[in-house]
């Protein structure tokens, strides 16, 4: 019995220690992520572009300079980003979409962009506004919703069954 809350005890101490441990990172990467937005912000400028193409693929195959793939971290040159090919002005240019607004981007058309760096921030429509596409639907969201057809179908034929049977 003493073993049992000895070993609930020192689980315990070791899960308030992950939590304070979490929650300084957690406040640390607030800042960063703060300074950071500033630093976006202030570098912000508004440009009229021409989206070309839209693709979620590592950096490295962007078409990046070489400049740009060595300053970014070794696990961020493998990870999939959603990269934007737009003209601006004479010439073709990668940039690095935001997250946020990937989806949201017309692919062949004309619009405005707040860009920071290589980095969209925002996305209007010059001469229309832009069009909001359907977002996809998650798997758990298809299967429910495949559940609910076969329950409303099951109840629907067990009342017909029950309505022939009278």
């Amino acid at each position: 019995m003493q073993t049992v809350i000895n070993v609930t005890i020192i689980v315990l101490i070791a899960l308030v220690a992950v939590m304070a441990g979490l929650y300084f990172f957690g406040r640390k990467a607030q800042k960063k992520q703060a300074a950071q937005k500033q630093q976006m912000d202030a570098m912000a400028q508004t440009v009229s572009m021409l989206v070309i193409d839209k693709k979620k693929m590592p950096l490295k195959d962007a078409g990046f300079p070489a400049q740009v793939l060595e300053q970014t971290p070794k696990l961020m040159r493998r990870t999939k980003l959603p990269i934007v090919k737009a003209k601006i002005g004479p010439k073709i240019t990668p940039l690095i979409a935001d997250a946020k607004i990937y989806d949201s981007i017309p692919v062949k058309k004309e619009v405005k962009a707040v860009i920071s760096g290589l980095y969209i921030t925002s996305v209007k429509g010059i001469r229309t506004p832009l069009e909001q596409t359907a977002k996809k639907k998650g798997f758990m969201s298809k299967l429910r919703n495949k559940a609910e057809k076969a329950s409303e179908e099951a109840k629907n034929t067990s009342v017909k069954k029950s309505n022939k049977k009278k």
